[in-house]
């Protein structure tokens, strides 16, 4: 007998093809289904970053890039901030002036002090003003989550590319460093996003190189310390036109001809990108050095000297390299020293990315090298971020895991990889680890800032081990103000607090410890974990006498002496 099915024209489907009950509603919404988990992956990082960004006071950059950006904004004027190209700091200053903030044109004074009076004493609510600075910054954060998505499902398919988005999403350093109005997530997210687009000029290099140029060019124009992916990007380039013209079979030289022109288009792109952001402040481009920019010899000097870049990101360059000049305080696993150590960045890296990521990220990265149809992906996700982290490495201020916040995007790419390994159970330990992050993640809310991995004792244990950004940025004035009203009402208050922010605004009422003799210091001591860590000698004798009682946010510690 004939079945119906043939009777139309069609084979009658086999079982394994006829979709059944639940599974084959499942696969007929699953871009649905695939669009709702992308949404709430990011619903849930939004959520995170809010309430970072709101119940956080300045960390110690902010003021400075605010202020700066403000200045950009408000009178078209590049003088302050000139170690920092100008897109990143627009973007926050668009914030601030679609937040309605009043501006004092006539204040002068330091960067810092600049970005103080705006949020301090410009009749200004403080927090509501750092708030639209940070949003700008939020969605950028976000919409970089996309490009992670995007960048994995291309890789390894719809499943890599959620589980790419999960471990940026839960990602405790990308939620930290995404919520504030700083420039170190938009610097690495452009550079993504640049990457992404040459992966995809491999099919269509038309349309993404010139995309590719202008992301790459937004990520110099935001900070300098992306130069050294240039010419590692540039030459990717070169390989995806390569990659596009062979199944065109052009003549080799042509095709070697299209890789040099497409490889100096990308050059041409950054630099145009460059100028165009110092020309949206000040069309005329109106420049006076400042007096304190360091005059550098030999090739950095050089360099700078002849990079096709405006004469304020090239003196910018000069002070990033005097920065570089000086003897930075470091502190690792409990130990004080001066300068910088070469394994930095890798130790406090493991301290600050939770285990399941730490996994995932090695197993992905082997998959990319060892799978065949991910080996040609190997170079455009892992080499750009190798050349950042060795550029990053040399630097000689061991101050925070900031300075390396493109591996967890880079890696979270290359995690995807791992669900291409056709082995049984991979897909379920991949699964087990991303929730092991989340969980990770979660436990930590709100203080992401803080963070570290369980192996390292938690947020709670973080100042034992790091500093500075890693850990006590400024950013707990507001909660400090909470605790001692609800607390310690009355009591008499000294503080030596490390950042930006101004005491007083938030109603704390303290002295200076470091003002008077050690035996006039009574009642409550409070103290920044990152002074702490520095064993400041004119604290120590204070700290080792009295007595802990609490802490605050992890960043801040409270002790009395009697």
């Amino acid at each position: 007998m004939t079945s119906l099915s043939a009777e139309h024209g069609r084979p009658p489907a086999s079982p394994r093809e006829t979709p059944a009950g639940r599974f084959g509603a499942l696969r007929r919404h699953r871009r649905w289904l695939l669009a709702l988990a992308v949404a709430a992956l990011l619903a849930q990082m939004a959520a995170a970053m809010l309430t970072t960004a709101v119940r956080q006071s300045p960390t110690n950059d902010e003021p400075a890039y605010v202020g700066a950006g403000a200045f950009y904004v408000y009178e078209h004027d590049l003088r302050y901030n000139p170690e920092h190209p100008p897109l990143g700091k627009l973007l926050v200053g668009a914030g601030v002036a679609l937040g309605g903030a009043r501006f004092d044109a006539a204040f002068t004074g330091s960067q810092y002090a600049v970005g103080r009076h705006l949020l301090y004493g410009s009749g200004n609510d403080a927090q509501r003003v750092l708030l639209a600075a940070r949003l700008p910054v939020i969605v950028l954060t976000l919409l970089f989550g996309l490009v992670v998505f995007a960048f994995a499902r291309d890789l390894a398919g719809p499943l890599g590319g959620l589980g790419a988005l999960a471990l940026y999403s839960f990602s405790p350093d990308v939620i930290a460093h995404g919520s504030l109005a700083t420039l170190d997530v938009p610097m690495a997210g452009f550079l993504l996003t640049a990457v992404w687009l040459l992966w995809r000029a491999r099919r269509r290099p038309r349309r993404c190189l010139p995309l590719a140029g202008l992301a790459l060019g937004a990520a110099v124009a935001t900070k300098m310390s992306a130069l050294p992916a240039v010419p590692v990007l540039v030459g990717l380039a070169a390989v995806s036109v390569w990659s596009a013209g062979r199944g065109r079979s052009p003549s080799r030289r042509r095709l070697l001809a299209a890789c040099a022109l497409s490889a100096a288009g990308i050059a041409v792109l950054v630099v145009t990108v460059v100028w165009a952001s110092y020309l949206a402040v000040d069309p005329r481009l109106h420049w006076t050095a400042p007096a304190d920019v360091p005059s550098i010899g030999g090739a950095r000097g050089l360099a700078a000297g002849l990079l096709p870049f405006p004469e304020p990101f090239r003196d910018g360059m000069r002070v990033q390299f005097g920065f570089e000049d000086l003897r930075w305080t470091g502190f690792l696993f409990g130990r004080v020293y001066l300068g910088s150590l070469w394994y930095y960045l890798p130790a406090a890296l493991l301290v600050k990315t939770p285990l399941g990521t730490l996994a995932l990220w090695a197993a992905g990265i082997t998959a990319l090298l060892a799978v065949p149809r991910l080996r040609p992906a190997a170079p455009y996700v892992l080499l750009p971020a190798a050349v950042l982290l060795a550029a990053a490495m040399t630097g000689d201020r061991d101050l925070g895991v900031r300075y390396a916040i493109f591996l967890p995007m880079f890696l979270a790419v290359a995690a995807a990889g791992l669900t291409a390994v056709r082995w049984r159970w991979t897909r379920a330990v991949a699964g087990a680890l991303v929730l092991f992050t989340a969980a990770s993640s979660l436990r930590a809310f709100p203080f992401y800032l803080p963070y570290s991995n369980e192996a390292f004792g938690g947020p709670a244990r973080t100042h034992l081990h790091l500093h500075d950004s890693n850990v006590d940025w400024g950013q707990d004035l507001r909660r400090l103000a909470d605790r001692l009203r609800e607390r310690h009402a009355g009591e008499k208050v000294w503080l030596a607090y490390k950042g930006q922010g101004v005491p007083s605004y938030y109603g704390i009422r303290a002295s200076d410890p470091l003002t008077v003799p050690p035996g006039r210091v009574r009642g409550l001591l409070v103290v920044s974990n990152t002074w702490i860590a520095k064993s400041d000698p004119r604290l120590a004798p204070l700290i080792g006498t009295a007595e802990r009682i609490g802490g605050v946010g992890h960043s801040i510690t409270i002790f009395r002496r009697p």
